[in-house]
């Protein structure tokens, strides 16, 4: 994708994205961080909300913004909200297939952290592996955040309860930094003319 000025990056998912109990999540960051490139980081995502309501806000949510680039960051919600596995992939597929008859955006689809407790790491891991399956099918961008975060985990001999708020679900601030630098990395691998 040829970068060009005044792009919009929408952000799309929920409670992680939405900077759920932090006063600076990893979106806040990239609005500090792209605005010298001149892209406009507009951030849609909501508290507890899973790809359902991603599909049902489409419209007003995505849509009436005709981004550039889509960040879809969906799954930790859906993993602990009940939503099965088969609907939660189809949910991200509509909603890529919507955005590209629309307006054509380049896509970017991420998972989040790793988990301590291996109950609630075996929970997510099914959703990051639909993650990765859609991005191959579907030909998108895909962000490994939870293979980020476990080297960044290995480097400084800590472990995921070191970046998480006291519900293991939700990022502190340190965690938010991490993702930030994560999906800064992505951006400038597909969009090159950034790094310049």
């Amino acid at each position: 994708m040829k970068r060009r000025s005044n792009m919009k990056l929408l952000i799309r998912g929920g409670s992680i994205a939405a900077g759920y109990g932090v006063a600076r999540g990893y979106a806040d960051i990239l609005k500090d961080t792209l605005t010298t490139h001149e892209i406009q980081v507009i951030n849609r995502s909501r508290y507890r909300e899973t790809s359902f309501e991603g599909i049902e806000t489409f419209n007003e949510d995505i849509a009436a913004f005709a981004p550039d680039i889509l960040l879809l960051h969906f799954g930790v919600d859906d993993a602990f909200g009940y939503v099965y596995r088969s609907e939660f992939q189809e949910n991200i597929v509509q909603i890529i297939r919507r955005a590209r008859t629309l307006f054509h955006p380049l896509i970017f689809l991420a998972t989040a952290h790793t988990f301590d407790n291996t109950h609630d790491m075996a929970a997510v891991d099914i959703f990051y592996r639909s993650v990765r399956l859609v991005a191959v099918d579907l030909n998108c961008k895909f962000i490994s955040l939870d293979r980020y975060w476990a080297g960044y985990l290995a480097k400084n001999g800590l472990e995921s309860a070191d970046l998480v708020l006291s519900d293991p679900r939700y990022p502190n601030e340190k965690g938010h930094e991490v993702f930030a630098q994560a999906i800064m990395k992505a951006l400038y691998r597909a969009l090159p003319a950034l790094t310049k």
